[in-house]
């Protein structure tokens, strides 16, 4: 399992780093095909507890969210929102039997928004001044904490974190991740040339986001009893768990950029 996990990384790792490296169209690409397979994965674990989210609508409106965010002046999400609600419904009235539409339809929305809307900051991170520089902080961050609770959590984990949510999660991996991704901000935010307390404060609000990211997803498994969302990436699960943490991680760093660091 260990060793699964470590050939993923090593050779996922510069593929990610390399399109955030190159930006624009590279970068938009990587994330709109990591975006899509983990739309797919969320519908189909769906499916999987007994619902019918609608494939072609949320992941239409997954590509749609990343495009307003690719191109933030065009004003995309209005109309690909509006779109999303209506269409559905309308194509429902003319149907013979509407059980169950009203839960199938809510999924399909909120895996869109979830996913689409979470992911799209990753392209809004990436376009701000010293963008590149910013996800780089907020990767290294989050792959700190998630680093270091799997270790700390494998090694010394007795006391059950959360385990109503995610059984095998341990208050101590959970403090050991905290401690390595606020260490890791406070290395990139002195980098980026944050204030200390900056540093700190980002640490402290990414950790917490990473930790919720993941229990959120695990929370979504956990309705319709599922381990995992596929097994796309060897030793780590599908895509969209081994994005959980920084999809909300992503979303942190750019609304501390924005308002905070200005």
């Amino acid at each position: 399992m260990l060793t699964q996990r470590v050939l993923s990384a090593v050779v996922l790792i510069p593929v990610v780093l390399g399109a955030a490296y190159l930006g624009g169209p590279w970068f938009a690409a990587l994330v709109a095909v990591a975006a899509l397979l983990a739309g797919y994965e969320f519908y189909r674990i769906m499916r999987s507890g007994g619902y019918q989210p609608s494939y072609a609508v949320g992941l239409a409106l997954i590509a749609l969210l990343l495009l307003d965010a690719y191109y933030p002046n065009h004003g995309i999400w209005r109309w690909a929102v509006v779109a999303a609600v209506v269409l559905p419904m309308a194509w429902q009235i003319l149907q013979a039997d509407p059980q169950g539409f009203l839960a199938n339809w809510a999924l399909t929305l909120a895996g869109a928004l979830y996913i689409g809307g979470l992911f799209g900051h990753m392209l809004s991170l990436r376009g701000l001044p010293r963008g590149l520089g910013w996800l780089l902080l907020t990767f290294v961050a989050t792959w700190s904490c998630d680093t270091m609770a799997y270790f700390a959590g494998t090694w010394w984990g007795k006391r059950p974190f959360f385990a109503h949510i995610s059984p095998h999660k341990t208050w101590e991996g959970a403090i050991g991740g905290y401690l390595a991704g606020i260490l890791a901000t406070v290395i990139a935010g002195h980098w980026m040339g944050l204030l200390l307390w900056q540093s700190l404060a980002l640490g402290i609000l990414l950790v917490l986001g990473a930790t919720l990211g993941d229990l959120a997803e695990s929370l979504l498994k956990r309705q319709v009893g599922v381990k995992d969302s596929s097994a796309l990436i060897p030793g780590h699960g599908g895509m969209l768990d081994r994005v959980d943490s920084l999809l909300f991680a992503s979303v942190i760093t750019y609304y501390f950029v924005v308002w905070v660091v200005r």
